[in-house]
């Protein structure tokens, strides 16, 4: 009977960041990558509109809407919108198979609590899952790199997402060491924005900030200058503004976050047994995650380790490719399902 009814439903592994959310669907591959942002109307408690529909709205909505983001730092902040949230994107993921309960693999961060863990699983049930598991989103990072996990040798993956940093080494399908932080993009792109506050008595919104980033923002000072205009409220006058800012003062704005996240790197290489050191120190530090993205990141992760520093193939889809695979292979499966009745 299991078999019969997985056969008609559509299992599903679901990195359910801070910043986006990615489905994948089982048979079907990857079907939806969308901004983990909800509006709600404050008045009667609906939900407006879900995902890019909702991160359109941010900073730009009337008094009885509120465009929010019910994770922060990689856990659930808000439980009731995040559930709505869920619902949404498996009921569209699903598709034409609404109707059925699917099998749902969450990626966590490796550091969050059992509390934590729970309410991400009563989420998704309540979302309409048939049975909701976890795995450590570093673990799900390394697979979906494609890294030999179930071998006896040392495999260290760097995943920075939007509120959490998860580096951790592996071997033989398990986290040898693990260091989980919750300073990630999101604290870049709060870093910018307050560097503009405090230097030009501007304000700008998280969407500005983040474009700064990924325009001109870097973990290394530039090789070259560049700068870009940048429009805000000045506080001053409490009229609009435009200012020019440039690569290097962001490359500086940066530095603390950018520093906290390599010092983590550091930490967990030092916890690390002598002989996985060696093999990483072979094969490399793999890097994925949105916030890895950022310009020469992976330059100054190496120059700071000297070990050499390789960024996965689409970083943003790592840790639900691995998901994936997870659930396509009846081994890990079910290795994952007695990690979660522990």
């Amino acid at each position: 009977m299991r078999k019969l009814f997985g056969s008609l439903t559509r299992d599903m592994g679901i990195d359910l960041g801070t910043a986006n959310t990615v489905v994948f669907v089982k048979g079907k591959g990857i079907v939806l990558q969308e901004p983990s942002v909800v509006a709600v109307d404050q008045m009667t408690g609906e939900i407006i509109a879900v995902g890019q529909e909702a991160k359109q709205m941010v900073g730009r909505t009337p008094g009885n809407i509120r465009a929010v983001r019910p994770l922060k730092d990689g856990v659930i902040a808000d439980f009731d919108i995040t559930q709505a949230m869920l619902k949404y994107f498996i009921q569209k993921a699903a598709a034409s198979r609404r109707f059925l309960h699917p099998q749902v693999l969450i990626a966590v961060p490796s550091g969050v609590t059992g509390v934590e863990e729970r309410a991400v699983k009563d989420a998704a049930v309540q979302a309409g899952a048939r049975e909701a598991l976890v795995i450590e989103e570093p673990m799900a990072a390394a697979i979906g790199a494609g890294l030999p996990v179930n071998e006896p040798t040392g495999n260290m993956i760097v995943d920075i997402g939007g509120g959490t940093c998860e580096v951790a080494i592996i071997s033989l399908d398990g986290i040898v060491t693990a260091k989980s932080v919750r300073v990630a993009g999101d604290e870049m792109d709060e870093a910018i924005a307050n560097h503009i506050k405090r230097t030009y008595n501007m304000m700008i919104g998280e969407r500005t900030a983040e474009s700064i980033k990924i325009t001109i923002g870097s973990a290394y000072p530039p090789d070259h200058e560049e700068s870009i205009d940048v429009r805000g409220r000045d506080l001053v006058t409490g009229l609009p503004k435009t200012l020019k800012v440039n690569a290097t003062e962001i490359q500086r704005s940066l530095s603390e976050t950018v520093n906290t996240i390599v010092e983590t790197i550091k930490a967990t290489l030092e916890k690390s047994p002598p002989e996985l050191a060696a093999d990483i120190m072979d094969r490399g530090i793999v890097m994925t995650g949105g916030g890895s993205l950022l310009r020469n990141f992976d330059r100054l992760v190496s120059s700071e380790t000297g070990m050499p520093v390789h960024q996965a193939d689409e970083p943003l889809l790592t840790v639900v490719r691995g998901n994936g695979i997870v659930l396509e292979d009846p081994h890990h499966l079910e290795a994952l399902r007695r990690r979660n009745r522990r």
